[in-house]
């Protein structure tokens, strides 16, 4: 991607952006849903603080566009709709592994997006207890009947989201994590690591627009493959850019990594190999796109910014 051509992706980056920030700002007003009882304000200014300080909002915008390869049908606009409630569902769940990851117990920042982490802003227990909330809020939006879809695919996102989230996907792969600073994996260790930690959100992401779409079998494997390999792309360019980029630029602390001993596929191999891997999984992602045409395109152009961006 060249700058002239960034331009315009980040552009549609910002433009989806927008949309999701109104809706998140929605649904973590203060006001209590039906069936709750009531939503403590200390509790709520936590979770806006975790959730409503900037960001890219990239696995929400990946939601989107994932979905879109798909629109040329009467369902479209539903599914734009639906879409949307996902794609926040999803930003919830990212926002608050950052809480938690930014703990003391775990990774140790002051600093996320600019901003004071969390637990700096507020304290440890209601940085706890914030991210609980967001990840029980993210199903909660996939479930309710406002997500515009039909139960069985409603089931079925929110049995992808758990599976990308839990045990076996983000929360085993920070596990992994942190068992890697005193226990130093082989490469296949790391990779494994990072599709779990990183990778599964993203791939998650991707899916999520042939879910939507009740697409096929084929359409679902073909885009999760796909968030596999950016997410893989997403992690080495967030490895490199811990070596070679400053906190301002960052909006949070780097080298952490490097000054914990953690193994990286960019500690293993060195930084050129790295650039070299980034543009096959460019090249990987492009291709498991190329059944879809212009439709894809700009699903295309996230590919390349992943592995490209300086933040």
């Amino acid at each position: 991607m060249t700058k002239d051509d960034q331009i315009p992706f980040e552009a549609a980056l910002l433009a989806r952006a927008g949309p999701i920030e109104a809706l998140l700002r929605r649904l973590l007003d203060d006001r209590p849903l039906s069936g709750e009882i009531a939503r403590p304000q200390r509790l709520m200014a936590a979770m806006r603080h975790g959730v409503l300080n900037g960001g890219k909002r990239l696995r929400p915008f990946l939601v989107m566009e994932s979905a879109a390869l798909f629109s040329a049908d009467s369902e479209a606009a539903l599914r734009v709709a639906a879409a949307l409630r996902v794609a926040a569902a999803l930003e919830c769940v990212h926002c608050y592994s950052l809480i938690h990851d930014d703990l003391p117990a775990m990774d140790d920042d002051d600093l996320r997006r600019g901003q004071p982490t969390v637990h700096k802003a507020f304290d440890e227990a209601t940085a706890i207890l914030a991210g609980d909330a967001l990840l029980a809020l993210a199903f909660d939006i996939i479930a309710d009947e406002a997500t515009m879809l039909p139960a069985e695919r409603r089931a079925a996102l929110v049995l992808a989201l758990a599976r990308a989230a839990g045990a076996g996907g983000m929360v085993g792969g920070q596990m992994l994590d942190l068992e890697a600073e005193r226990i130093g994996p082989d490469e296949a260790g790391i990779i494994r690591l990072q599709a779990m930690k990183t990778g599964a959100l993203i791939r998650f992401a991707c899916e999520a627009g042939a879910i939507i779409a009740g697409a096929p079998p084929v359409d679902r494997e073909r885009l999760a493959e796909f968030g596999s390999a950016i997410g893989l792309a997403f992690q080495l360019a967030d490895d490199l850019l811990d070596l070679t980029a400053d906190a301002h630029q960052m909006g949070k602390a780097t080298g952490k990594d490097a000054a914990a001993g953690k193994a990286t596929l960019v500690a293993l191999h060195g930084a050129n190999w790295a650039q070299d891997q980034l543009q096959g999984l460019v090249d990987q992602a492009h291709a498991l796109l190329d059944p879809y045409g212009e439709a894809a395109a700009l699903l295309k152009q996230a590919a390349t910014f992943v592995a490209t961006r300086n933040s």
